[in-house]
C-alpha cells in the first residue's frame, strides 16, 4: 500500500507521502481505509448526502467530512499528502493562487478542480421580520467599515437610506475564513461599493486602497461574525426579528419555516434566479481532488462520480438546495472528475 502510495504521488512527493503514512501507523491508525473532506460549510451537506449514498451503493466506510469554512478547508488540504492530510477540500469560492502555490511549495502537485454546482449568497430575515428591501449599495452604506473612505456612522437602516426602516443595523454572517464571506464581499458588497462612479475609478488606479474601502466591513454590533454553523445564523434570526443575515442558499430554502428572504437589486434568491445569474449573489461551488490519493484511499474516485450524479439535472442534492451547473460546465465537471485532469494554476487569482 505504501509502495503503491509513493507511485501515485510521483517522486517529488514520495518522502512525505512515506513520512505521513508511517507516522499514521506507529500511532497505531495503519493506513487509513476511509474518504477525508474538509472545508466549506455550505458544500457540507451536499457532500454528506453524497457521502451517505456512496457508502450505500459501493459498500465503502461513509467519508469522514468537517465544516471548516473553505480557507480553513485549504489551510489543511494544502499541508501535503500522506494519509494524515485531506483527500478533498470542499469550496464555496474558487481556489486562490495563493493557495495553489502553498499547495505546490508543499508537495501537493496535482490539484484536479471540479465544480458540483452553483449557489447564491442568501440574505434573510425572520417570517415576523420588516420586510427589507436592499439594494448592493444600501448594503455596503450599512455595513463598510469606511464606506466611500469615511468612517461609518449609520446606526439604523434608515439613516443609510430613508426609504428603509428605522431599526438599528444588525446582520449576523460567517467568519472571514468562510467562502460565504469572501463571495459576500465581492458580489455584494465590492458591487455597492463600485455604484459610486469615485470608487469604480479608483479600482482601476488604487486596486489595493479600493479593496479597502470597498471590502472592509465594520464590527459587532452591527456585523457580528457567528462561525462556520449557517443553523446557528438561523436561530439567531429567530430570537432577533429586525435583524438579518448571510448565509448560503441551500440553508435559506432548508428553513422556510423560519426565515423570508430579503431581495437584493429587486430579485429574491430563488432556484430559479440564481440559476439563470438574475439574482446579484449567485457563485459556483467546488471540489478540489488529490490525485495523488486516487487509487489509494478506498473509492474516491467513485465518491467524486457519486456526488457528481446527485448534482446533475434530476439529482437527488437538489432537494438539499443545490442549483445545477449549466450543461458546459457540468460536462468539464465530468470529464475533470473521470480524467483526474490536474488544474493549471496560471488560470487562478
Amino acid at each position: 500500500m505504501l509502495k503503491s502510495f509513493a507511485l501515485a504521488a510521483g517522486a517529488a512527493t514520495c518522502a512525505l507521502a512515506l513520512s505521513a503514512c508511517q507516522d499514521q501507523a506507529s500511532q497505531g491508525g495503519g493506513a487509513r481505509d476511509y474518504i477525508s473532506a474538509v472545508g466549506s460549510s455550505t458544500v457540507y451537506p451536499f457532500a454528506t448526502a453524497a457521502g451517505e449514498k456512496f457508502a450505500e451503493a459501493t459498500g465503502n466506510k461513509t467519508p469522514k467530512i468537517d465544516s471548516t469554512g473553505t480557507g480553513g478547508g485549504f489551510e489543511r488540504f494544502c499541508q501535503g499528502v500522506g494519509g494524515d492530510t485531506p483527500d478533498i477540500s470542499n469550496a464555496s469560492r474558487r481556489m486562490k493562487k495563493s493557495e495553489f502555490d502553498t499547495c505546490q511549495k508543499n508537495g501537493v502537485k496535482d490539484i484536479v478542480e471540479i465544480q458540483v454546482g452553483i449557489d447564491g449568497i442568501a440574505l434573510g430575515e425572520a417570517q415576523r421580520g420588516p420586510g427589507f428591501k436592499l439594494s448592493e449599495e444600501d448594503v455596503y452604506k450599512a455595513l463598510a467599515a469606511n464606506p466611500y473612505g469615511k468612517p461609518n456612522t449609520a446606526k439604523t437602516w434608515k439613516d443609510v437610506n430613508p426609504a428603509l426602516p428605522a431599526v438599528g443595523i444588525s446582520v449576523f454572517g460567517p467568519p472571514s475564513t468562510s467562502g460565504t464571506y469572501d463571495a459576500f464581499k465581492e458580489l455584494i458588497l465590492g458591487k455597492g461599493c463600485d455604484a459610486n462612479p469615485e470608487m469604480k475609478a479608483l479600482k482601476a488606479s488604487d486596486a489595493d486602497k479600493h479593496e479597502a474601502v470597498c471590502t472592509g466591513l465594520r464590527g459587532s454590533p452591527y456585523y457580528v461574525e457567528q462561525g462556520e454553523n449557517d443553523n446557528l445564523i438561523i436561530s439567531k434570526l429567530d430570537k432577533n426579528p429586525d435583524s438579518l443575515g448571510i448565509f448560503g442558499f441551500s440553508y435559506l430554502d432548508a428553513n422556510k419555516d423560519k426565515i423570508k428572504a430579503v431581495p437584493v437589486q429587486g430579485v429574491s434568491p430563488t432556484y430559479d434566479s440564481i440559476a439563470d445569474g438574475s439574482y446579484p449573489g449567485s457563485r459556483p461551488l467546488f471540489i478540489y481532488v488529490k490525485k495523488a490519493h486516487v487509487g489509494v484511499v478506498p473509492g474516491l474516485k467513485e465518491y467524486v462520480a457519486e456526488f457528481l450524479k446527485g448534482a446533475g439535472q434530476g439529482g437527488y442534492l437538489a432537494e438539499k438546495g443545490l442549483i445545477v451547473s449549466p450543461k458546459a460546465v457540468s460536462d468539464a465537471a465530468n470529464a475533470a472528475a473521470t480524467n483526474m485532469t490536474p488544474l493549471d494554476g496560471s488560470v487562478l487569482k
